[in-house]
C-alpha cells in the first residue's frame, strides 16, 4: 500500500473529531494500531479501511463502554457479540441509573434537613407527630461536650459499612425514659444514625413507630441541651402529659455543615402521650 493511499495522524483526528492524544493512546493500548508508521520520522498513518472500525470504537465510546469491553469486541466481532455487549451495558446503565435515584433522593433529604433547620422556629415548645422511623444505635454512657466527643459511638456503627458519608447530619443521642423522669440531663444513654429509606446499613437496626413528640429547637449542640430538657420536662408535667420513651436529640446543622458554632442548630425530641 503507498503512502499517498494513507491519511496522517492530524486528519484522522479531524474527520473523527478525536483528539491526537487519543488516537496515540488507542496505538500504545493495542485498541487500534496505525496502518503504517513511518521509521525515520516516527509519523502514523490510517488508511480507509481502519475508518470503519474507528467508526465502532467512537460509537461504543459514545455509549460509555470501556475501552477494555471494545477491545475484547474487536477481536472477534460478530453480530452477537455486539448484542451481548450491548445488553450487559444497559444493566450496567440502569444499575447507575438506579445508583443516581437514591444519590438524588438523598440530596433532597439533605437539602429539607438544612432548608428546615434554617427556618426553625427557635426555643418554642411545639408537638409534632412525627413518621416511623429506622435507626442504627449503640447504648452506653455518654457525655458528649461537643459533636466530636460523640466521635468514637459513630465509628462503632459505622464500623462494617463502607460509606459514612451518608451519614452527614443524621446522628443522634438518646436518654431512657427512666432518666427523663429523675431529671437525669447531663449523660445520653444511647447514639443512634437515623436512616434514609435509601440507606443500606449492614449492621442491626430499630424500626421506631410512629410517635407523637414534645419538641424544641435551639442554637448550639449537646453542650447547651440540659435546660431544654427541664423545660420540656416542666411543660409536660403542666399539660398532663406522660413520657412514653426515650429522648431523640439531633444537631441538625453541626460541623459536617459549617464550622460556625453559633449558626448549630439542635432539636430535642421527647415522645409522649396524654395522660
Amino acid at each position: 500500500m503507498e503512502k499517498n493511499q494513507l491519511f496522517q495522524i492530524g486528519e484522522v483526528s479531524q474527520l473523527f473529531h478525536i483528539s491526537i492524544s487519543t488516537l496515540r493512546h488507542y496505538d500504545r493500548t493495542g485498541l487500534l494500531r496505525p496502518e503504517y508508521t513511518d521509521p525515520d520520522t516516527g509519523y502514523r498513518y490510517y488508511s480507509t479501511r481502519q475508518f470503519e472500525c474507528l467508526n465502532t470504537i467512537r460509537y461504543l465510546r459514545a455509549l460509555d463502554i470501556p475501552l477494555e469491553q471494545i477491545a475484547a469486541f474487536l477481536q472477534n466481532r460478530n453480530t452477537q457479540g455486539i448484542r451481548e455487549l450491548l445488553h450487559r451495558h444497559l444493566e450496567e446503565v440502569r444499575r447507575r441509573q438506579e445508583q443516581l435515584r437514591i444519590i438524588e433522593r438523598k440530596l433532597n433529604n439533605r437539602l429539607e434537613q438544612i432548608d428546615d433547620a434554617l427556618s426553625s422556629r427557635l426555643n418554642a415548645i411545639s408537638l409534632v407527630r412525627k413518621p416511623a422511623r429506622r435507626i442504627a444505635s449503640v447504648r452506653g454512657k455518654l457525655s458528649p461536650k461537643t459533636y466530636l466527643d460523640l466521635e468514637h459511638s459513630i465509628r462503632q456503627l459505622e464500623e462494617a459499612e463502607t460509606d459514612t458519608a451518608i451519614f452527614l447530619g443524621k446522628v443522634g443521642v438518646g436518654i431512657l425514659k427512666e432518666h427523663l423522669l429523675a431529671g437525669q440531663f447531663e449523660a445520653y444513654d444511647l447514639a443512634f444514625l437515623l436512616l434514609d429509606p435509601e440507606d443500606s446499613f449492614q449492621g442491626s437496626t430499630t424500626l421506631l413507630p410512629e410517635e407523637t413528640c414534645l419538641t424544641i429547637r435551639f442554637r448550639g449542640g449537646h453542650e447547651r441541651a440540659a435546660g431544654y430538657y427541664r423545660r420540656l420536662l416542666r411543660y409536660i408535667r403542666e399539660h398532663g402529659l406522660t413520657v412514653c420513651g426515650f429522648s431523640k436529640e439531633i444537631t441538625m446543622i453541626d460541623y459536617g455543615f459549617t464550622d460556625d458554632v453559633s449558626q448549630f442548630v439542635t432539636e430535642i425530641q421527647i415522645p409522649v402521650e396524654q395522660g
